[in-house]
């Protein structure tokens, strides 16, 4: 793996649910997260960064039928389902360290309740 020296080092985990990517500070602190899911169907994203908060979105992009496959592009999306995600991310994170999962556990409780961060 190569390492862009101007980003932050990610540590990226996978499984049938979820893609997680940690990103960590030079000390080796956890500084934020991305977290995807419904992978292949109208799949969604939460991001949380120390810096600049919480997005969520959903991903677009994907293969339609009879079209080209688009880049993913993320589009501002309605509520998220938090109890629903952090019951589902709970149970699928139990193979990686429990610190990440905790942190990402904590981040998903403090998602504000309503409508997303910034929008209207």
């Amino acid at each position: 793996m190569k390492r862009v020296p101007a980003q932050s080092l990610r540590r990226w985990f996978s499984d049938t649910s979820f893609d997680l990517i940690v990103c960590y500070a030079s000390g080796m602190e956890i500084k934020g997260f991305q977290l995807c899911y419904r992978r292949g169907v109208d799949e969604r994203e939460l991001t949380c960064h120390q810096q600049v908060g919480f997005s969520y979105n959903r991903i677009e992009g994907d293969e339609k039928p009879g079209r080209y496959k688009m880049a993913p592009v993320l589009v501002p999306d309605g509520l998220f389902g938090k109890n629903q995600i952090l019951a589902l991310f709970t149970e699928q994170s139990a193979e990686i360290d429990p610190a990440k999962a905790s942190f990402v556990c904590e981040k998903i409780m403090e998602y504000p309740a309503g409508p997303r961060p910034g929008g209207d």
